[in-house]
C-alpha cells in the first residue's frame, strides 16, 4: 500500500516495470579484460573527506581490476535528484541513503534486498545494532551503513572551573544545576540548545509518549509534552539556555560554544574537527549525554550505501559496498575522525572508543535513537519545529503549540496517503 503511495506521490506508476540502463558501461582495458563502470552517487564532502574517499576507491580498484568506479556528486538537493533519477532510469548503481529518508524509498522498490549477498565473513554482528536496523524492513536489509555521529555533551573545561563544577553533568538534573552556576547574565549562558526535534526525539520518548504512532504524528501526548517541558524551562524561567541566534551564532550551536557563549551544548562527531580548526584555543571536554530519569539516551545520525534495484551491475556493486563497509574500507575512511565507523572493530582498533573526545560518542551508539521513524518523519518533523519554536520563545504553551503541530502533521499525510 505505502509502495503505491510513494509512487503515487511523485507522478509515477510504473517504478518498478521500468527496463532501464543504470548509469553503468563496460569498457575495455588496456589489458584486454572487459571490465565493468560503475556509478556511485553521494554529496560533497571537506577536502579531507574527499580524498579519503578517493584512496578508498583507487584501493578497491586496485584490488578488484575488473572494476572501476565513478563518484558522482549531488552537491544539492540530494534526494530530491536520487529520486528523479531512479524514477527516469539514469540513477547510480550505489548511491548514499541518509537513514532519515530510508523507510519512505525503502518501501518503493526502488533499493535492492542485500540479504542474498551478505555472506557470514562480512561479519553483520561487528556493526553497530541500531545503525544496521536503520537500514531494514522486518528481515530484510536494503543498506549498510557507512558511519555515524551519536550527539554528547561539549562542555567548556575553562567556564566549569570558574563556576566550581569538577565534572561534567551525568543526570538532567545536575545539568539544570550546573547551567544555572555557568550563566553569566547578558554573557554566557549554561546550555546551547537547537530547538528541533531532530536534537531532541530521544528526550521526547525518554518517558512512555510516541512521536509517531502507526504513521500518525502523536507527539502531542502529555506524556512527550511533559518529556520536553524541562528544555523551554530552562530559557524562559531559568533563563539558563538559549538558541544560537540569541548570541550572535546564527544556527550553528558548536560556534556559540566556541566563542564563550555556551558553557555546554549538545552536538555531534562533526563538532571536533570544526572546534579544533576555527577554534583551537578552546579547552573543552566531552561526555555522554545526561540521562533523563534515570535512563541514558542520545541521538544517532547515520549514513548507509545502497543499491539501485535496476542496476544492471548488482554482483559487482556489492562488491563495493561490501569493500567500503568492510573493516579495512571503513578503516581508512574514518581514520581521520570526520566520521565514526559503524563496525565496532575498527572504532576499537582506530582507538576511538578510549579515546577522551570521542569515546562518550562511541559510547552512546548502543542506545542511541537513530533519527528516523518511518515514512512519514520529514512532515512530523517540518511541523513540529515551525511550532516548537513558537514556544520555546515563550510566544505560546508548548501543549498548544504541538497541538496544532500534530493536526497539521496529521492532515498533511493524509494528503499523501
Amino acid at each position: 500500500m505505502k509502495q503505491k503511495k510513494w509512487i503515487s506521490m511523485l507522478g509515477i506508476t510504473a517504478l518498478l516495470g521500468l527496463a532501464i540502463a543504470s548509469g553503468c558501461s563496460s569498457q575495455e582495458a588496456d589489458s584486454g579484460l572487459k571490465k565493468t563502470e560503475l556509478v556511485m552517487s553521494g554529496w560533497g564532502g571537506n577536502p579531507v573527506e574527499k580524498k579519503l574517499l578517493e584512496e578508498v576507491i583507487a584501493e578497491f580498484e586496485e584490488l578488484h581490476p575488473h572494476i572501476d568506479v565513478k563518484f558522482n556528486v549531488i552537491n544539492d538537493q540530494y534526494m530530491d535528484v536520487l529520486k528523479t533519477r531512479l524514477i527516469g532510469g539514469t540513477a547510480a548503481d550505489v548511491f548514499y541513503l541518509d537513514a532519515f529518508e530510508a523507510p519512505a524509498l525503502m518501501e518503493t522498490g526502488a533499493v535492492e534486498p542485500l540479504n542474498k549477498y551478505v555472506t557470514e565473513d562480512f561479519d553483520l554482528e561487528d556493526f553497530e545494532k541500531p545503525m544496521l536496523e536503520a537500514f531494514k524492513q522486518g528481515e530484510t536489509l536494503y543498506g549498510v551503513p557507512k558511519d555515524y555521529s551519536t550527539l554528547a555533551l561539549f562542555y567548556n573545561k575553562d567556564l566549569f572551573k570558574e563556576a566550581g563544577i569538577s565534572e561534567p553533568p551525568k543526570t538532567w538534573e545536575e545539568m539544570e544545576a550546573a547551567a544555572k552556576k555557568l550563566t553569566k547574565e547578558g554573557d554566557v549562558y549554561g546550555l546551547g540548545v537547537l530547538p528541533n526535534i531532530e536534537r531532541m526525539y530521544y528526550m521526547a520518548e525518554s518517558g512512555d509518549g510516541q512521536v509517531i504512532t502507526e504513521d500518525r504524528a502523536t507527539f502531542a501526548d502529555d506524556k512527550v509534552v511533559n518529556e520536553l517541558q524541562p528544555i523551554l524551562d530552562m530559557r524562559l524561567k531559568d533563563k539558563t539556555a538559549a538558541q544560537p541566534s540569541e548570541a550572535g551564532a546564527g544556527t550553528n550551536a558548536g560556534e556559540m560554544f566556541g566563542r564563550g557563549k555556551a558553557a555546554m551544548v549538545m552536538e555531534g562527531n562533526w563538532n571536533i574537527p570544526y572546534l579544533d580548526e576555527t577554534f583551537p584555543n578552546i579547552d573543552y571536554g566531552t561526555a555522554e549525554i545526561p540521562a533523563i530519569d534515570g535512563k541514558k539516551g542520545t541521538m544517532s545520525f547515520t549514513v548507509g550505501y545502497a543499491m539501485n534495484a535496476e542496476s544492471d551491475h548488482k554482483e559487482e556493486s556489492w562488491e563495493l559496498i561490501s569493500y567500503l563497509t568492510g573493516k579495512e574500507g571503513m578503516k581508512k575512511w574514518t581514520s581521520k575522525g570526520f566520521a565514526l565507523p559503524t563496525r565496532k572493530s575498527v572504532a576499537s582498533e582506530l582507538g576511538f572508543d578510549k579515546d577522551e573526545l570521542r569515546g562518550p560518542l562511541v559510547k552512546g551508539a548502543e542506545y542511541a535513537t537513530v533519527w528516523q521513524d518511518g515514512p512519514f518523519l520529514p512532515i512530523v518533523m517540518n511541523n513540529f519545529n515551525n511550532q516548537f519554536l513558537s514556544a520555546y520563545l515563550g510566544e505560546r504553551p508548548l501543549k498548544e503549540a504541538l497541538e496544532d503541530a500534530e493536526k497539521q502533521a496529521n492532515k498533511e499525510i493524509k494528503v499523501t496517503e
